[in-house]
């Protein structure tokens, strides 16, 4: 679902690039360790995608949904706030983001807008590709941060610019729903702290004492999930609304932002730190998140148009929650697959060659200093 990761993180300096020999070519080396944190990452997505209906009855659901709402959707957006670094106006790079984000969007879009009318038997609902359903925000937000990755790199205090957007945004009700905006600009701080961070940030990360420290942080967001549950709506974590939206005075509008800015980056930190640096049974699948992502959406979705959570009340029990959650993991699991991948990278990644101009060949110079690879949600070598 994002961007394919750079070569391993190492604490050593970067080399410069060395020419590559006619027709010897080699497909960039991926890095487990992203590979790995995606997959984890977007089984939590489909996890809490599946608690949602049970979170009504169940205080234990709604704590743990909660917390993973909290850090997973973060999570995502440093990784590829950090892999659009390199990002430019450079043809290349744009054609790359208008066929692995735009196309995508736009085919989805439609497949979510057709199925809403037969699933939910509602015929009027009408396709806009203006207001994202569901899922698709995160594509249309990824397009719009990506294109705005030049200002980020010009200004001086970036973090701190992109914070109090998503404070001014959360209390300007008036933003309206066009392209998920709220969304974009509440969620911005993550991406514009992945622009920002380097890979000694990720080496950090993985030290014995933030792992440790970690096991209780984590614990301690539970059980603050596990009061606030009924005090706390938990809309808050979806950042898609303003504050008057949300029925609270406009002084909660800077709190919260900041709070829950704070409280996501530390979860953020305490998820990376205990993310596998090897080569695991599921990094492969790493590459196929945005095809679990957008496929899932359809399950969790029908789910509820079909009535499954209110025809088996056995769901809405300790063992049926964990069912529930295994189903969930397993079926995110298959449809980030290869077998997968290959069957709607017509949708996901198409080339469309067809569709661009041929730009001529930048001209050869000497070596250039290293950098990390065109930012993209390709999953091919």
């Amino acid at each position: 679902m994002f961007p394919a990761p750079p070569a391993r993180v190492s604490e050593a300096p970067p080399r410069p690039a060395e020419p590559t020999p006619p027709g010897k070519g080699q497909p960039k080396q991926r890095d487990a360790f992203f590979d790995n944190a995606k997959y984890l990452a977007i089984v939590l997505v489909a996890m809490g995608h599946a608690w949602e209906p049970l979170t009504d009855g169940s205080r234990a659901a709604e704590a743990l949904y909660m917390t993973v709402y909290a850090f997973h959707m973060p999570a995502f957006i440093l990784i590829s706030g950090y892999f659009s670094r390199s990002f430019d106006m450079r043809p290349d790079r744009l054609q790359r983001l208008i066929t692995g984000v735009a196309v995508p969007y736009v085919i989805f879009e439609l497949a979510y807008t057709f199925f809403k009318r037969w699933a939910d038997d509602d015929p009027t609902y009408d396709f806009s590709l203006l207001d994202p359903w569901y899922l698709t925000w995160f594509l249309a937000a990824l397009f719009v941060w990506r294109l705005t990755t030049p200002i980020w790199k010009l200004v001086r205090w970036p973090v701190p610019l992109a914070l109090a957007i998503a404070v001014l945004a959360s209390v300007s009700p008036d933003i309206g729903d066009d392209l998920d905006l709220q969304r974009v600009l509440q969620f911005l701080p993550f991406f514009v702290i992945g622009l920002c961070m380097k890979a000694e940030h990720f080496q950090l990360m993985r030290r014995r004492e933030v792992r440790l420290l970690s096991l209780p942080a984590f614990g301690c967001a539970v059980l603050v999930a596990y009061w606030a549950a009924p005090r706390m709506n938990s809309a808050w974590f979806y950042h898609r609304d303003s504050v008057q939206e949300l029925a609270a005075p406009p002084w909660t509008g800077p709190v919260m932002t900041l709070a829950l800015f704070g409280c996501s980056m530390l979860l953020v930190v305490c998820f990376l730190s205990w993310v596998p640096r090897r080569r695991m049974w599921f990094t492969v699948l790493g590459a196929g998140t945005l095809y679990g992502y957008l496929l899932h959406g359809f399950l969790a979705k029908g789910s509820r148009f079909w009535g499954w959570f209110d025809e088996y009340a056995w769901l809405h029990k300790p063992l049926g929650e964990i069912a529930v959650s295994l189903i969930a993991a397993a079926v995110v699991t298959v449809l980030c697959t290869p077998p997968v991948q290959r069957m709607f990278r017509w949708a996901m990644e198409p080339r469309m060659a067809w569709a661009f101009r041929k730009t001529p060949p930048r001209p050869q110079t000497s070596p250039t200093p290293y950098t990390s690879p065109t930012p993209y949600t390709s999953s091919r070598p």
